[in-house]
């Protein structure tokens, strides 16, 4: 897929997804008996205010936070993929092997054909419209 086809976020939701974030942060301390952190909140509040009125100012936040995702799906993605295959797939196949099962016929045969006669048939395909 292409880049050019993703579409960004708007501006309102990624306002309100950083002001969820940001008051997380801010009031995480009360859980442990703290004080809230002004800073996160006051940043939170900024994020509502420009979120809730779908500002352009949040334009450039939200670009390069569509890069960053971007970047990260680069990485992110063919790591995942390899560790599914190495520690689900791999382990599997030896398990097979060690069996001896071939599941897909896959093992090469000195027969001329590799066509398998059905003895059980269910349907003749015959009237199908």
């Amino acid at each position: 897929m292409d880049h050019k086809d993703i579409k960004i976020g708007s501006n309102r939701n990624f306002g309100l997804v950083f002001f969820i974030v940001f008051l997380g942060v801010a009031i995480y301390p009360l859980f442990d008996d703290g004080d809230i952190r002004l800073w996160s909140f006051v940043i939170a509040s900024a994020f509502f205010i420009l979120g809730i009125i779908n500002s352009r100012l949040l334009n450039p936040l939200n670009k390069l936070w569509f890069k960053f995702g971007l970047l990260l799906a680069k990485f992110i993605s063919p790591l995942v993929m390899g560790l599914i295959f190495f520690f689900l797939v791999s382990p599997i196949a030896i398990v097979m092997r060690l069996l001896k099962k071939d599941l897909l016929n896959l093992k090469f045969t000195k027969s001329n054909t590799y066509w398998i006669s059905k003895s059980n048939v269910k349907s003749n395909m015959r009237d199908q419209f």
